[in-house]
């Protein structure tokens, strides 16, 4: 096996026998696994290297609370008993940073004033980098928990007040157990999702 391909173990961890978890053992995640996190998953490409997401790391009970409060009656509790449950949100006004990231063209300018182009691109990068977050945390041990179902003007309203960021999903992280956990679901095969032109 050539030294650039992962293991099959490597694989199983990060796709293969990976899965979405409900509910959460008491091991905490730390800091520095956060970080750890966070250095893996801003290596991830976005257009034109934008990084819009922004990323708030619900660790303490005050937080976890909070945002429990904001999501719908059947996540509250898995917000709760997360070890860290982050908000992945979006930079309105990432191409700003576009001159540092992206320093070899004006790249500033294609979006300002084009408020369509600013809400797909934060959109689409936010959620890339959500989804690299995700690999991170598999890579790194942890497990996940990605969701839907929140209020996000609540959300907006109480992690990101008077800022141009806007929430787009939560995920949960930290050491699965079994209680809670759905047999896998079935998934498309390549013929069915996937042609070759």
């Amino acid at each position: 096996m050539s030294d650039h391909l992962l293991s099959d173990r490597d694989l199983d961890l990060i796709f293969r026998n990976a899965r979405t978890y409900n509910s959460w053992s008491e091991r905490p995640v730390s800091a520095v696994e956060l970080n750890a996190i966070y250095e893996l998953m801003r290596m991830g490409p976005t257009a034109a290297n934008c990084a819009p997401a922004r990323l708030v790391f619900c660790q303490s009970e005050e937080a976890r609370e909070k945002l429990a409060a904001c999501a719908m009656e059947g996540n509250q509790d898995k917000i709760r008993s997360a070890p860290v449950t982050v908000i992945i949100g979006q930079d309105m006004e990432f191409y700003e940073k576009l001159p540092d990231l992206f320093p070899h063209a004006d790249a500033r300018s294609w979006f300002v004033g084009n408020d369509d182009l600013i809400a797909e691109t934060a959109a689409r990068n936010s959620t890339l980098q959500g989804a690299y977050l995700m690999i991170a945390a598999r890579a790194l041990g942890l497990d996940c928990g990605p969701m839907s179902g929140f209020d996000k003007d609540q959300v907006k309203e109480a992690f990101f007040p008077g800022t141009v960021i806007t929430p787009n999903f939560l995920c949960c992280l930290g050491h699965g157990t079994t209680e809670n956990l759905f047999p896998r679901s079935p998934r498309l095969s390549f013929d069915e999702a996937c042609e070759i032109r």
